[in-house]
């Protein structure tokens, strides 16, 4: 189709009817900018903008902007949106929202175990995790629900389990 201004492609196509007649217009973006009566034309947002908001006013993170890292000014948000933090302090400044991302990626371990290096005699690689930490790790999952649901007697059982592990 082309422009019934100036034959150009046409890309804006309206319908109006008037007095039971229908009327169409076919106008290029520059015609229609120019038409009065005709809505102002927004360009064309890419898909991937467009289900990125949409994610984002759905899933609550629109309420996560306030929290911003002091030192370079990121929110929660743009890591969220981009997968990258701006410098070393946004750790700190995420940490409670950074955690459960960490104990998912990594299957409950928060904290760096450390490697092995191939010249002392190592593979290089982590090594296994002792089965006691992860007991432990797991004691304290436990006692964390037991406080939540306010079960005390299990508590204290479960930190008298801890302390007994720790000690040896």
């Amino acid at each position: 189709m082309k422009c019934d201004n100036c034959n150009k492609p046409a890309t804006v196509h309206l319908t109006e009817i008037r007095n039971g007649k229908k009327i169409e217009k076919h106008l290029c973006e520059q015609c229609a900018a120019k038409s009065e009566g005709v809505p102002a034309i927004k360009g064309h947002t890419p898909i991937n903008e467009l289900l990125t908001n949409f994610v984002m006013a759905h899933s609550g993170m629109q309420k996560d902007m306030g929290a911003t890292c002091d030192q370079c000014g990121i929110s929660w948000a743009e890591f969220r949106q981009h997968g990258l933090f701006g410098c070393e302090h946004d750790y700190d400044a995420f940490e409670k929202d950074l955690s459960p991302l960490l104990q998912r990626a990594h299957e409950g371990a928060t904290h760096h175990v450390g490697k092995s290096p191939v010249r002392a005699g190592g593979s290089g690689a982590a090594p296994k995790p002792k089965h006691k930490l992860v007991d432990i790790t797991k004691l304290r999952k436990e006692l964390a629900r037991a406080v939540e649901l306010e079960d005390y007697e299990r508590a204290a059982k479960l930190r008298d389990q801890i302390r007994q592990a720790e000690e040896g």
